[in-house]
């Protein structure tokens, strides 16, 4: 019986080390290539359109408005933010449901690798992965895939789509209040326009703009000078 459980073990632990080996390989290639599909654009049921841009030809305020409406503290968390983590589980003990508390690192896993739906088990996936992103990858590549693979409308993916479908122009162009339009579709992309906005939202507009002024302008200079 002892030695049936070691030969479990043993085949248990070859098969982890070797996925975690051909992940570390994937995700290292990852890292240096355009990539023009990922497991929520493969789920979409919507026609995809999605164009890749260089996080260096983009202005730095796209990538300021995306991290001050959904990530300020993403250029000091390791891919996880715990005081969110603590807020959304208490929130889950009250109401029964399990949202929020995503860093724009999970949210990249997630959209990469992942579905939609909110579970535990969805969650730890998704946890375990933002890690490694942030090991193998770093924050500028990181943020980099995010802009190119996030949904801004029905089908819509990536920061260069959304300009030239909603303002007819590259993201090269964007002024800051487009990109605070922009940022604040991303909780319900399919059901918000940058051209329609309803007042909340575009109060929302006003405050990421504050927020970015706040943070500064040079706010992800460490990460985008890398």
């Amino acid at each position: 019986m002892a030695k049936r459980k070691r030969g479990i073990f043993g085949w248990i632990w070859f098969v982890t080390w070797r996925f975690l080996l051909f992940l570390t390989l994937f995700l290292l290639l990852l890292r240096f290539v355009p990539l023009s599909t990922t497991s929520f654009m493969l789920q979409s049921s919507y026609p995809v359109t999605q164009h890749w841009i260089s996080i260096d030809k983009l202005p730095a305020q796209m990538a300021m408005a995306v991290v001050a409406s959904e990530d300020q503290r993403f250029p000091e968390h390791f891919g996880l933010d715990f005081t969110a983590i603590s807020k959304a589980l208490n929130q889950y003990q009250y109401d029964d449901g399990l949202r929020g508390a995503s860093t724009i690192t999970q949210q990249t896993a997630k959209n990469l690798f992942l579905w939609p739906g909110r579970s535990f088990v969805r969650k730890g996936l998704e946890a375990g992965l933002a890690v490694s992103l942030e090991v193998i990858w770093g924050k500028k590549r990181i943020l980099e895939v995010y802009l190119n693979v996030a949904e801004f409308g029905k089908g819509i993916y990536g920061v260069e789509a959304a300009c030239q479908h909603y303002f007819q122009k590259s993201a090269r162009h964007l002024t800051p209040e487009e990109g605070a339009r922009l940022a604040v579709l991303l909780p319900s992309p399919r059901t918000r326009d940058p051209h329609n906005l309803t007042p909340y939202l575009r109060q929302r507009v006003v405050w990421v703009e504050q927020q970015m002024q706040q943070l500064g302008t040079g706010y992800l200079n460490p990460i985008l000078d890398n």
